[in-house]
C-alpha cells in the first residue's frame, strides 16, 4: 500500500508585530513568520505529500483583520488547488473559532470546527482525521467524552489519527524544560486510544515526539508536537524551530511510523543582562555598542536592566537614540527591571 506522507505544521501565529498601519518605522518580525509559513509548506506545494495537517494557532490572537485572514489562507488554498487536502484545528490563540475567509471555503480544506471525523481515501488506503477545536478547561476529564463525538469509532479506515491542539502529560517547554504531568487542562496520554496510530497537536512551541509515558513505558499512541515555526519569547531563544513530515505505512498487522523534523531559519535571540548602578551615560554607550557588534546584525536583542536609571540614561535608551547606532536589520527592546529615578 505504500506510505501516506502528512506535513504537519503548528503555532504559526501569523499577525504577530504585523501591523497594516504601523506608526513607527523598525523592522517588523511579522514578515518572519509569514516566510517560514511558505518555507513549511514548499513539501506541499511540490507535491511530496498526501495531506496537510495544522495543528492550531494559525492566527496570534482570535480578533484579527480580514486582509490578515486572507493572507494566511491563500498559501492554504494553493495546497488545496494542487489536490492536497488541508486540515486546520482551531486553537486557543482563535478561541477555538477560526476566523471566516472566502478561501476557506475550497472542496480541499476541512476545519475541526466541532468533534468531527473527515474520511479521505489516500490511494489504497483509508484515513479517518478525528479531531476538534481546543478545549480550554476541564479535558482531561471530557477528552474521552469530546473524541467519541466526532464519530471516530463509526468510521472503517486503515489509518485513524487525532488532530487536536492540546497539552498532554509528558509533553516540555521553557528553558527549565517544564513537563506537564497531569492537571485538568493536560491529558492522560494513556486516554488515548490505541486504535489511532498518531496523535497530531499544536500548543506546545517546542517540537517535540511523546512515545513514553510519565514512567518511561511506551505508548500505543505518540504523541506528535510540530511545535511553532518562529520564536514568540525568549524563553524559546535556544530552540529549534520548523515542521514535521510523517509517513504512515499500513501494513496487514498494525501500521509503522516514520518522521523527519525540517528545522527552519530563524533570526538570533540575544539576552543582555546589564547592572546601571554607578555607570552614566559615557560608560553605557561604549558597552551598548560593543555588545551589539558582536551578535549577527538581524539579531533580535532584549537588554534587561537593573538598578538606577536617570534621565541621561533614559534618553540613551529612547528610540531616537538607539537608531543612532543600532542596525536596521536588528531589533532591540529594553527591559528595566528596577526604576528608582
Amino acid at each position: 500500500m505504500g506510505v501516506t506522507r502528512i506535513l504537519f505544521l503548528a503555532d504559526t501565529h501569523l499577525g504577530f508585530d504585523y501591523p497594516f498601519k504601523p506608526r513607527v518605522y523598525r523592522r517588523r518580525r511579522g514578515p518572519d513568520f509569514f516566510r517560514n509559513y511558505e518555507k513549511a509548506l514548499q513539501p506541499a506545494y511540490r507535491g511530496e505529500v498526501d495531506l496537510v495537517v495544522h495543528g492550531g494557532d494559525i492566527f496570534y490572537r482570535s480578533r484579527v483583520p480580514a486582509r490578515l485572514v486572507d493572507m494566511a489562507f491563500l498559501p492554504l488554498k494553493q495546497v488545496a488547488d494542487r489536490g492536497v487536502p488541508v486540515y486546520i484545528v482551531p486553537g486557543n490563540h482563535e478561541r477555538s473559532i477560526i476566523p471566516y475567509s472566502i478561501l476557506a471555503a475550497h472542496a480541499n480544506i476541512f476545519t475541526f470546527d466541532k468533534p468531527i471525523c473527515f474520511s479521505k481515501r489516500i490511494r489504497d488506503v483509508d484515513i479517518c482525521l478525528a479531531g476538534f477545536p481546543f478545549v480550554r478547561y476541564g479535558i482531561r476529564d471530557r477528552f474521552s467524552e469530546i473524541l467519541a463525538r466526532s464519530g471516530w469509532k463509526n468510521t472503517e479506515a486503515d489509518v485513524y489519527l487525532l488532530c487536536m491542539h492540546q497539552s498532554v502529560d509528558g509533553a516540555t517547554m521553557g528553558p527549565k524544560n517544564f513537563m506537564f504531568r497531569g492537571g485538568d487542562d493536560v491529558i492522560d496520554i494513556h486516554t488515548i486510544p490505541s486504535a489511532f496510530t498518531a496523535a497530531l497537536t499544536g500548543h506546545m512551541h517546542r517540537g517535540q515526539v511523546l512515545d513514553r509515558d510519565l514512567r518511561g513505558k511506551r505508548v500505543a499512541t505518540p504523541v506528535f508536537y510540530a511545535g511553532a515555526l518562529e520564536r514568540t519569547s525568549f524563553a524559546e531563544k535556544n530552540e529549534r524551530k520548523g515542521y514535521m513530515i510523517i509517513g504512515v505505512k499500513t501494513e496487514t498487522v498494525g501500521n509503522s511510523l516514520q518522521w523527519e523534523f525540517h528545522e527552519v531559519r530563524t533570526r538570533p535571540m540575544v539576552q543582555f543582562n546589564l547592572d546601571t548602578d554607578g555607570m552614566d551615560k559615557t560608560d553605557l554607550l561604549p558597552w551598548l555598542k560593543d555588545r551589539l557588534s558582536k551578535v549577527p546584525a538581524d539579531s533580535i536583542v532584549r537588554i534587561q536592566i537593573r538598578g538606577s536609571v536617570d534621565n541621561a540614561l533614559r534618553m540613551l535608551f529612547s528610540v531616537n537614540s538607539l537608531r543612532t547606532f543600532v542596525p536596521q536589520t536588528m531589533n532591540v527592546t529594553i527591559r528595566i527591571k528596577q526604576d528608582t529615578l
